[in-house]
This record gives C-alpha cells, structure tokens and sequence, in this order.
C-alpha cells in the first residue's frame, strides 16, 4: 500500500512541476528579452539633471537617417584600472569632519557598488604633503642644518591622522581600490635650494630618497595599505608650487635606472613606477626616459595632466611603447568657472579624451575640500574646487567632478575593456565592455544644440536626443 501511495502522489506532482518547469523557461526567455533594454543616465549643462536615470530604451530594428554612433566590441583596446580623485590630505579632513552616520553613508555612496554609489575605484595621494594640505610636511623633516642618511626619523607623520585612517574605512568598502601615490618635494634637506618650494634633488641624495620611497610603501602596507603605482614627482617641470621640485626628464632617468628601480627590486617591492606626472605638451619627457635602455625595464607606464597641450600626447606615447601603460593622474575644476563649462570640457578630455587615447585611468584633483577651498598651503591653490564641498554645518554638495567622474566610474568597473565606437560630429564618446558583460556608451554633446542619432550594436539600434552640453551615459 506505501507504495502505491508513492507513485499516486508522484502522479499527481508531475502536473505541478510541469507548471513549474514551464515558468523557470518563461522567466529564462524574459532575461534574454530584456537585453533589448538599454538604460540611460544624464546630467545636463543647466544641472537641471544630475547624473539622473532616464526611461529605459529599447534596441530596434527601424531605420532613420540619424548621424550613429556604431559600438563594435570586436574592436578591443586597453583594460581599465579605475576612476577616480585625489585623496589630499584636506580631502580627509574635509569628511573626517562629518559626523559617523553621515561620514559611513558618504563612503558608502562614494567607494560601493551600491544603486546609489557612484564606485571610485582609483584613488591618488600625496607622498608627504601636497598643495591642498593645511601645511608643508615630507616623512623626515629636519632641524635645518641636519640631515637623515639612514631615514632613523622617518614617519608618516601628518597622514597618520587623517589620510591614513580615511583609507582603511575606504579599503574596508573597496577592498580592491587602485591608490597612486606621489610626492610634491622630497625632505628639504636632500635639495638644493634648502626650501620646500623649487629647487632640485641633489645627487648625493639619490639613493637615500630611493630608500625613503621603499620606506613608504612598507610604512603603508604595514596598516594594509598597498600602494600599486607611484610617480618620481608631481608635476616635475612646475617648482613654482609649495611644495614641489624641479626635475628634468634626464634626472629623473639617472633616478629611476641607478637608484629607484635597483631599490625595489632588492627590497621585492611590486609597486609599479610611472614618470612624467604633468601635461600633455611635453610627452617628449616621458619619451626621453623612455629612451634609456637601463631605465625602461623599471618604468611601467607615463601619467599626465592637461592643463597644456592636447590629450592626443598619450598617443604618441602609446605609439612608441604599446607595451608600457598611460596613465591620466590629474585634472582641477577651478571657483571661477561654470558647471556647464566644466562638465563639457572634462567630460569630452579627461574621460572621453583620456580613454580614447589609451589611458588605463582617468582621475581628477582633490575630492574635498570646505565652502573656502581649503585646506590649502601657504601659495599652494586657493581656487581648486574639490568634487564635494563640505561645509562647517556639514552640508555636502556634489560639485562638477562628482559628476564628471560619476559618469564613469559608476558604470566602467575595473577590468573593462575599452572598446570601438566612432565619433559622429559633435558627440564625443568612448565605449567599454565590463567584466560582467554588459556594454557602457559615455556620450558628450559638444555642439550647440540638441543633437538626435542612433546607437547602433549588432545590427540593432536605438533612437535618442542629447541636449548641447550635456552628458549621458548609456548601458545594456
């Protein structure tokens, strides 16, 4: 009698897991449905729009006579580490000065994957102070008159307080976040002129402040803190900063080759070493060292910024090393100029230009700072404008850089790879392919007016309008 019972219930199951069946294959074929949706993000140059969903659009096969932008993933080009800012000291200062609750929802919508985040995932810091630090400090600073040969005084002082401690909450969210670092001047004792601002590393002092970069790497990996690229300098041609330094490219070879590279190769360190660190009208420097057979083997790419010359200079970089990777480290939004001027220019450069042109990263300057633009040191930038200014109240606002860089790294995840898309008149744009396989268009009307076109993949498309100026990110 069990068993007939058993085969009767099995009998009467069977209609139900047909049911059950039958729904699983209709839920399957939704999904596949549901690629045809192409969902949209836009941020307009009057900000009545910022960084905001759209309704979702869906990929046909209708013809129009639209100019089209044709996404071909066939065509594959570098792989993306990371969008990001600059962590400057006054950055950390600026959120650690938020209350907990406010500070853990800020890092969440910053460094997450959440819906609302927008998931920085490349983070660049000061080695020692830079200009957006309340005061000028390196690792060994000494009385003047002394020195430090065997770095006995070395710490990393100021950064214990704020950088540091900002960076564990950080990497407690991202653990994979990408961090940079680079120094505004070595200790004032290794140069020449006996100040923090200008002058040049003395080359008695080469192997030492070879040294104080292994010590900096192990000091911040000693509170889980791993550096993955470092630069010799920032901005090595500009010493008119405070702090900063004169470096010229065939210095910063004899550097690199004789004492950088030799010294994290004997330490085992895996940090990579990128040179130049400054603008785009000089890749001739790069390329100089570059140049060096006993310097090449150590350098693993160039960085650059743009406030001279054309993005097009991380080509001709490109050109002549494929192999070694490019880097976009630094770009400010400045107080005295527009939301709307800002978004189109660093949008259609930075991240659009950067990409186009082979970078691996796209970061722009200071990611805070208060409603005065400081901290800053005495001559170093009054009118950099971070991408949140917090005030005394601790009101946060999302300035420009939020969204500029939001548009990005939001959607384009470390490990995508850029790939083929056209420029169609005034719509600059730069495509990727994430790890997850989902397709990223970022579109930035340059022109003067609305401009409607296609987006065209695998013989399908869309039909959309971008308002002039404006900015959209698109995902499928």
């Amino acid at each position: 009698m069990k068993n007939i019972n058993k085969k009767l219930q099995i009998l009467l199951l069977l209609p139900l897991i047909a049911v059950q069946i039958k729904c699983g294959s209709s839920k399957s074929s939704n999904v596949v449905s549901n690629s045809n949706k192409v969902e949209a993000w836009v941020t307009t140059s009057d900000e009545s729009q910022k960084l905001k969903k759209q309704s979702d659009l869906v990929f046909n096969t209708d013809t129009n006579s639209n100019q089209t932008i044709l996404v071909d993933a066939s065509q594959k080009f570098q792989t993306i580490e990371g969008f990001g800012f600059s962590l400057t000291g006054g950055s950390a200062q600026a959120i650690l000065k938020l209350d907990k609750a406010k500070k853990e929802a800020l890092l969440q919508e910053l460094f997450s994957r959440k819906d609302n985040a927008i998931g920085l995932s490349y983070l660049r810091i000061s080695i020692g102070a830079s200009d957006l630090n309340e005061t000028v400090f390196s690792y060994d600073d000494m009385p003047e008159g002394q020195t430090d040969l065997k770095l006995e005084h070395f710490n990393l002082g100021p950064d214990l307080k704020d950088v540091v401690p900002l960076l564990k909450e950080i990497l407690a969210i991202n653990p994979n976040i990408k961090i940079m670092g680079s120094p505004w001047s070595p200790p004032v004792w290794m140069k020449d002129n006996g100040s923090s601002k200008g002058g040049s590393l003395q080359p008695k002092y080469y192997q030492v402040y070879a040294e104080y970069f292994v010590k900096y790497i192990q000091a911040m990996k000693s509170h889980g803190i791993v550096i993955d690229a470092i630069t010799p300098q920032n901005e090595p041609l500009h010493p008119g900063n405070n702090p900063s330094l004169l470096m010229l490219a065939e210095q910063q070879a004899e550097f690199i080759k004789n004492n950088l590279g030799p010294a994290f190769a004997k330490a085992k360190i895996k940090t990579k070493i990128v040179v130049y660190d400054h603008n785009c009208n000089k890749p001739e420097y790069p390329l100089a060292i570059l140049n060096d057979p006993k310097a090449l083997p150590f350098v693993a790419g160039s960085a650059f910024h743009l406030y001279e010359g054309d993005i097009s200079a991380l080509s001709k970089v490109h050109d002549a090393y494929p192999n070694k990777d490019l880097y976009f480290t630094e770009q400010y939004t400045g107080s005295g100029s527009s939301f709307e001027s800002d978004l189109k220019w660093s949008v259609k450069n930075v991240v659009i230009g950067s990409m186009r042109n082979w970078s691996v990263n796209a970061l722009s300057w200071g990611l805070a700072n208060d409603e005065f633009y400081k901290p800053f040191t005495p001559g170093g930038c009054s009118t950099c404008k971070g991408a949140l200014m917090i005030d005394q109240n601790q009101n946060i606002k999302r300035e420009v850089g939020y969204y500029i860089i939001g548009h990005a790294s939001k959607f384009v995840p470390e490990g995508s790879v850029r790939i083929g898309s056209n420029v169609s008149n005034n719509l600059y744009n730069v495509a990727f392919r994430t790890p997850s396989g989902q397709i990223v268009l970022i579109v930035e009307n340059d022109g003067s007016a609305a401009e409607s076109f296609n987006i065209k993949y695998n013989k399908k498309q869309i039909s959309t309008t971008l308002n002039a100026g404006a900015v959209a990110t698109y995902v499928w």
